[in-house]
């Protein structure tokens, strides 16, 4: 996969809700209705926009916002400079975008952790449903749920029984406390009566090294961290986390075809911008988004990541925030989750 070229020492330049969204209304959208007065737009942007991405370079949310810069820039006739602000689960970098002038010249592209995080860090600096103006989902992302191959279940449904006759005898993985992965496990622990240990790791990397060296047998993690892993036989995947199946592991059976039902959680990418950017902006950036999904390039380039492109009017994403934050703070509370 190629990625854009450094611009300065700092930063560089130019990851389905299937049951909220249409695919259609994805791409038409709405449109005349979120673009206001012209005025704003004839001279926006003339200067270059900054997408915080509120993780480090490398890092999943990382890779998918620069899949998307350069088209996006190319769009909208600017250039966009990509601002690595990690720290706190995502919060330090969401909080500099809130405190930002709301302008259209500083967005937030982040995870959907952007959901997790009002119910782990009781404490935030902004409000995240009221600090942000929605402007567009970008990808989706399941999480997969993999193990040793020594493991003696061939599925999830075999592992919830086996987990029941082992109380607190199976571990699993993630990438840290708060995570879409370890929501998935706690949440899986909720519905399916088991009592798994999680593991916390800070990275994918040294998890899917552990998992693989039998040190934990589960791991709930981003597929790009194993698909290859997956396919060479080291692991074996059991379910993926979203109602739809992955394009990547077509024939891996999600949750809630193994027995759990309304079982979701989505590793969803998306963008924000400060409360009160005017809405002509943010008519155009969802205009552009809309755009560049439908390129082939794009799309194959989220695929190779294991991600799968998928807008959303502003107002879709409005809801998926709401109904996210409190379906994740209920988990949290009930599943006893702390922050690190």
């Amino acid at each position: 996969m190629s990625v854009a070229k450094p611009v300065d020492t700092r930063t560089r330049p130019v990851n389905a809700r299937t049951r909220l969204i249409s695919r259609r209304g994805v791409v038409g959208g709405a449109l005349g209705a979120l673009v206001g007065s012209p005025a704003y737009g004839q001279s926006y942007p003339n200067k270059p926009v900054r997408f915080v991405v509120p993780y480090p370079p490398g890092g999943g949310t990382d890779v998918i916002a620069r899949i998307v810069q350069e088209p996006l820039a190319a769009a909208m006739g600017t250039s966009v400079i990509i601002d690595n602000r990690g720290g706190a689960g995502g919060s330090i970098g969401s909080e500099a975008v809130a405190k930002s002038a709301p302008d259209g010249y500083t967005l937030l592209f982040t995870l959907s952790s952007h959901t997790i995080n009002p119910g782990l860090f009781p404490k935030l600096a902004f409000d995240t449903e009221k600090d942000f103006a929605s402007v567009s989902l970008i990808a989706s992302l399941p999480q997969i749920l993999v193990a040793h191959p020594a493991v003696a279940a061939k599925d999830l449904r075999e592992l919830i029984t086996l987990a029941k006759t082992k109380p607190d005898g199976f571990n699993y993985g993630s990438v840290g406390n708060g995570s879409p992965g370890h929501i998935a496990g706690a949440l899986l622990d909720l519905k399916g009566g088991t009592k798994m240990q999680h593991i916390p790791y800070r990275g994918g990397g040294p998890a899917v090294i552990d998992v693989m060296g039998g040190q934990i047998p589960l791991l709930w993690v981003s597929i790009p961290a194993v698909v290859q892993h997956v396919k060479s036989g080291r692991l074996k995947a059991l379910a993926v986390s979203t109602l739809k199946r992955s394009a990547v592991f077509p024939d891996v059976p999600t949750v809630a075809e193994s027995g759990i039902a309304d079982f979701e959680v989505d590793s969803w990418f998306a963008m924000f911008a400060p409360a009160g950017t005017p809405r002509d902006i943010i008519g155009r950036w969802h205009q552009a988004v809309a755009t560049v999904l439908k390129q082939p390039d794009v799309r194959d380039k989220l695929l190779a990541q294991g991600a799968e492109g998928v807008g959303s009017t502003p107002e879709q994403l409005d809801k998926i925030v709401t109904t996210e934050i409190t379906k994740w703070r209920d988990v949290i509370t009930r599943a006893n989750i702390k922050s690190d």
